[in-house]
């Protein structure tokens, strides 16, 4: 199988961890870029069974006029939370689905949000491949004092600020804590400011989490949405209890999922019972297995016309 990925992610190519996967897939994989500062770029020349774009919207348009001009088939994938979209975008998203052959999503959260649009194509649903094994053999450690851990982007919608009301909430409890805030972004500045007002709260930039896992009693998630949520699935199969809202794949994987007002609440209550996370098995993929799903998603559009 031939395929033409379309991609705004400059560093996805060879020696790239994602690219090796995906090409490991298939016979043959072009990377065809374009994103921020591209013009409108030559198309490879060859056949292609699949032309393969990583997202609904004007990148998916571009996709879309690709596989026609071709007469190739579309395979669209949704790694983002189609409802929390700007109404342009929702547009695009549905316009772009609906002449697709075949949809990739990364969880059945987003398959029953493209069903529900009415899409016919072949929906799969293949999630992020996350290296399992290299978390389940974390070996958590114990400490009097409980670390809340906060891990991801330092942007707006992660909502990171939320997680100080959280660390005030859980030290008032009367237990001895402290917040280590994992990550980098535009907020980086603001956050560090705050950390040197606040007892127990650690800002640090963006390392391999690894670590940080074996010493956290919880891991919680304050976004107001997630196209995913890859540090949840990390968390969870080091055995770190993880508390969340309803973003992204947290109920699937097995996060405790409450509502956003009640977040501090529930991590109070982790802490006290000293509980442990447990990844839902649906999530525990070999590589071989998620090599297979993969190309079975490639497949289904390459056949449904």
């Amino acid at each position: 199988m031939n395929v033409l990925v379309i991609t705004g992610d400059k560093r996805f190519g060879p020696g790239n961890e994602r690219y090796e996967l995906q090409r490991s897939a298939v016979d043959q994989l072009q990377v065809l870029y374009w994103g921020k500062g591209a013009v409108l770029p030559r198309i490879p020349k060859g056949h292609f069974d699949v032309v393969t774009v990583q997202d609904p919207f004007w990148r998916g348009v571009f996709g879309w006029w690709v596989a026609r001009s071709r007469n190739t088939h579309l395979n669209v994938q949704v790694h983002t939370d189609l409802s929390k979209q700007r109404f342009i975008k929702h547009v695009l998203a549905q316009i772009v689905l609906r002449h697709a052959d075949s949809v990739r999503v990364v969880s059945e959260k987003l398959k029953q949000q493209v069903q529900g649009m009415g899409i016919g194509a072949t929906v799969s649903v293949v999630p992020v491949y996350i290296d399992i094994e290299r978390f389940q053999k974390v070996v958590r450690e114990k400490s009097e004092r409980k670390t809340i851990l906060w891990i991801g982007r330092f942007e707006k919608e992660k909502n990171p600020k939320k997680a100080f009301g959280i660390l005030e909430a859980v030290q008032k409890a009367g237990i001895d804590a402290e917040l280590v805030m994992l990550g980098a972004g535009s907020m980086r500045e603001l956050l560090l400011q705050s950390a040197h007002n606040m007892k127990g709260l650690t800002v640090e930039d963006w390392r391999d989490p690894l670590t940080y896992y074996a010493r956290a009693d919880v891991v919680v998630s304050t976004s107001d949405y997630e196209g995913y949520g890859a540090s949840i699935i990390e968390a969870l199969a080091a055995g770190v209890p993880v508390v969340a809202p309803d973003v992204g794949i947290a109920k699937e994987a097995g996060a405790r999922v409450v509502p956003h007002h009640t977040l501090a609440q529930e991590v109070i209550r982790v802490l006290q019972e000293g509980a442990s996370g447990t990844l839902n098995p649906s999530f525990v993929l070999s590589k071989d297995e998620w090599i297979r799903r993969f190309r079975e998603s490639l497949e289904d559009g390459s056949v449904s016309r």
